[in-house]
């Protein structure tokens, strides 16, 4: 009997990783108006800024079915699986819960509550494919994995504040004000929720190599590995801050991901996060 390993969209795992870690996406829903599509599978982050672009307001966002979840989870048990399946915030999206009572339905399916979004719920999942790669059952996986979300530092700083003011997280004078002072507000995910954690002022450049400075003095760093994770930021940008991480000689792995749907559609464009674990 072997353990399947499944994520919903909001981990925001590159193909690659998905692919060679045998990981199986559920997707959330973006919706357009009246449209709704899976996130990563009928819809890209291109799609976001197209439709704000033409629109003037932001997407909404949906979690998967129950149905959808028990349809998923019943395939991998019946193929004589257990499964271990990893969701966005609890305090974020009901996906969680609907996970939840498709699992109870099931058997055979450990759900966990991330805690997190984007690659903050991705480390997990790669924490996870090390367990089961060191033998550990799909509960042991689980257990021990919702033991560690508070281990899980994440944090993006976000260049323009447009999509946050159509979101109704900030306001159309606060706007105005930080973008004629250059100001950058850093979000951070703590036990669940979003919130700000710090403002930074200057070229969107250069504020990101304060925030890499900032954020990688923490003590007890986890060294296995750290994602460098962005939506639609300059290529020249994003490589700056993955070289300078990686100049750090702080972690054995520097992994850069795309963020997909959700996360484009809270932040918008040209934002970037360094996301890790503490050991304690």
């Amino acid at each position: 009997m072997s353990v399947k390993i499944t994520v919903d969209s909001t981990c925001d795992l590159s193909r690659e990783l998905i692919e060679k870690h045998d990981l199986s996406v559920i997707p959330l829903y973006t919706v357009l108006g009246d449209k709704s599509f899976a996130d990563g599978f009928e819809i890209q982050p291109d799609d976001i800024y197209d439709f704000v672009s033409k629109n003037g307001a932001l997407p909404k966002t949906s979690a998967g079915s129950v149905e959808e979840y028990r349809a998923r989870f019943k395939e991998y048990v019946d193929a004589g699986d257990k499964v271990v399946h990893f969701n966005i915030s609890s305090d974020m999206s009901s996906s969680f819960q609907n996970a939840t009572i498709a699992a109870g339905e099931v058997g055979g399916v450990h759900v966990v509550d991330s805690r997190n979004l984007s690659t903050g719920s991705g480390l997990l999942v790669m924490d996870a494919v090390e367990l089961r790669q060191k033998g550990m059952s799909a509960e042991e996986i689980a257990e021990t994995l919702r033991k560690k979300t508070h281990l899980v530092r994440a944090s993006f700083v976000v260049d323009n504040l447009e999509y946050l003011r159509m979101g109704g997280r900030c306001s159309a004078v606060a706007m105005l004000g930080a973008n004629l002072l250059k100001i950058k507000p850093r979000i951070e995910v703590n036990d669940g929720v979003m919130g700000m954690g710090g403002k930074y002022r200057g070229s969107y450049d250069k504020v990101l190599i304060k925030y890499v400075d900032d954020v990688l003095s923490a003590t007890d760093i986890d060294r296995r590995r750290v994602f460098v994770t962005h939506t639609r930021c300059d290529s020249g940008v994003v490589e700056s801050v993955v070289d300078y991480v990686n100049k750090k000689g702080m972690f054995n792995e520097v992994i850069e991901t795309t963020a997909g749907c959700v996360i484009t559609s809270h932040c918008g464009p040209n934002t970037l996060g360094v996301l890790f674990e503490v050991t304690k």
